[in-house]
């Protein structure tokens, strides 16, 4: 019986021992839930105060640059709209040094993007502009614009916005000269076909009245411009937004001791991608928030805006590969060159690197009235949904032909690669009414589609859409 005794108790003692373990083992999950439970709670919380700051970032940015986006848009309208396109041919047909230098101090102010000013410099020399005219124009108008130069000023300052149009107009000028040195110009050079913004002018503007113009004006400026840019514009600042809030303090000053190595990085994402010199403005003010270096950030908004990997191509196919190797190479050399003089002459940006102030208080980076810049960036929010709003339903568009109507002109759809904004579309329309047979021409951008209405042979619509450089696929 005793040892029944002993037996039992030490069963209870061992049953008790188990039981504490449990709720031990209970109570260490339990607390575990309970730091998993905060956990989550400091990560949603986390979430939600990034994106907040996301917004409010992103708003900010808005708020500073839309009185002068809107004011750069109006007065690209007038340039577009006001000055005669002959003015533009005029000065680009002699093969000299002048040709090379009008291309450059011509297209400096054109709001013309990367894709934009491709089909431009195409029609420049079918229009017989020397070689080493188009190559200035090519290399010296994406880099800049009144747009972006005013938005240069809003958001870096007076030096930024003075280097950028100068190095622009240098390296145009640099490029042209070599190109008229090193490249020869061929026969089927001089072939005259259609051109994107040279030849779209109609003897009917001769009669526009003043009203006529200022709708053309303002049609360009708040609605053609924006379909071009409005969405990459989005996007930079978004990114903005997004690095400011993203990328450590510190990140780009593990390279600042190496100002060389931080512009061969931006050359490697800048280059091949597309970067609109506008939408390129509030990512480098970003990165330089960031520690990126003011050389850095010269050679992102030169060589991210002048060319891409789009670019790149057609320029190879429609004027040679020695003409894209010093294109190339004009804009990669003058970008760090600008580069190392800023460092040198010691022109710095505007911003404090210590609080942001292009993404956050407002108020306390630009002289405007608040309401004034409020007001402003309600505008330009409502005509960026418009615009892109309706260059998203043209994807969607038909055209629809009655069947009453017997003896209807033909209409026939096809399909062109390579149209990206609203000078491309000119250029495609203006070569195709060329073709005989053709009575309408309407290209839409968004379904990279032509629809030509009329008889004409699609052998002799392949032959012009390709004479303006764009791929005829079907």
């Amino acid at each position: 019986m005793h040892v029944l005794a002993l037996l039992g108790k030490k069963i209870f003692i061992y049953f008790l021992s188990f039981i504490q373990i449990k709720i031990l083992i209970y109570e260490y999950w339990l607390y575990n839930f309970n730091i998993l439970l905060l956990q989550i709670e400091f990560f949603i919380g986390t979430i939600i105060m990034s994106i907040n700051e996301f917004f409010s970032s992103f708003l900010m940015i808005i708020n500073e640059m839309s009185p002068y986006l809107l004011l750069g848009f109006l007065i690209a309208g007038i340039l577009h709209v006001l000055v005669p396109k002959k003015f533009y041919k005029k000065y680009l047909s002699s093969n000299n040094k002048f040709s090379v230098l009008w291309a450059a101090i011509l297209g400096v102010p054109l709001p013309l993007c990367s894709c934009g000013v491709i089909p431009t410099a195409i029609g420049l020399k079918n229009e017989n502009a020397s070689k080493g005219a188009v190559a200035s124009f090519l290399i010296a108008t994406p880099q800049t614009g009144i747009d972006s130069i005013l938005a240069t000023f809003s958001v870096m300052g007076l030096g930024f916005a003075i280097i950028r149009p100068v190095a622009a107009l240098i390296t145009g000028i640099c490029g042209g000269l070599l190109i008229n040195k090193y490249v020869t110009t061929s026969s089927s050079d001089s072939t005259t076909t259609a051109s994107c913004s040279i030849s779209t002018e109609k003897q009917s503007e001769k009669a526009d009245n003043i009203l006529r113009k200022l709708y053309k004006v303002f049609r360009y400026a708040y609605f053609e411009m924006i379909q071009n840019i409005g969405l990459r514009l989005i996007v930079g600042l978004l990114l903005a937004a997004l690095i400011n809030i993203a990328i450590p303090d510190e990140f780009f000053l593990h390279f600042g001791s190496q100002p060389m190595l931080q512009m061969l990085i931006i050359l490697l994402i800048a280059v091949p991608m597309y970067i609109c010199s506008t939408g390129s403005i509030p990512v480098a003010a970003a990165l330089m928030l960031k520690g990126l270096s003011p050389a850095a950030a010269l050679v992102m908004l030169m060589a991210g805006p002048a060319v891409n990997l789009a670019s790149i191509l057609v320029v190879k196919k429609s004027l040679g590969s020695k003409f894209t190797w010093i294109y190339l190479l004009t804009i990669i050399i003058g970008s760090i060159f600008f580069g190392f003089l800023i460092d040198i002459i010691g022109i710095t940006p505007q911003i404090s690197v210590g609080d942001a102030s292009c993404c956050t208080d407002m108020r306390q980076t630009t002289h405007q009235p608040y309401i004034w810049r409020t007001l402003c960036s309600i505008l330009l929010v409502i005509f960026i949904i418009y615009a892109l709003t309706i260059k998203f339903l043209d994807k969607f568009k038909t055209t629809k032909t009655s069947s009453t109507e017997v003896n209807a002109p033909k209409v026939t759809t096809y399909n062109v690669d390579g149209m990206h904004c609203n000078h491309c579309k000119r250029a495609v329309e203006e070569a195709v009414l060329k073709v005989n047979g053709v009575i309408e021409v309407q290209a839409n951008v968004s379904a990279h589609t032509l629809t030509v209405t009329g008889n004409a042979k699609a052998k002799d619509v392949q032959q012009a859409v390709e004479s303006a450089g764009f791929d005829f696929l079907s």
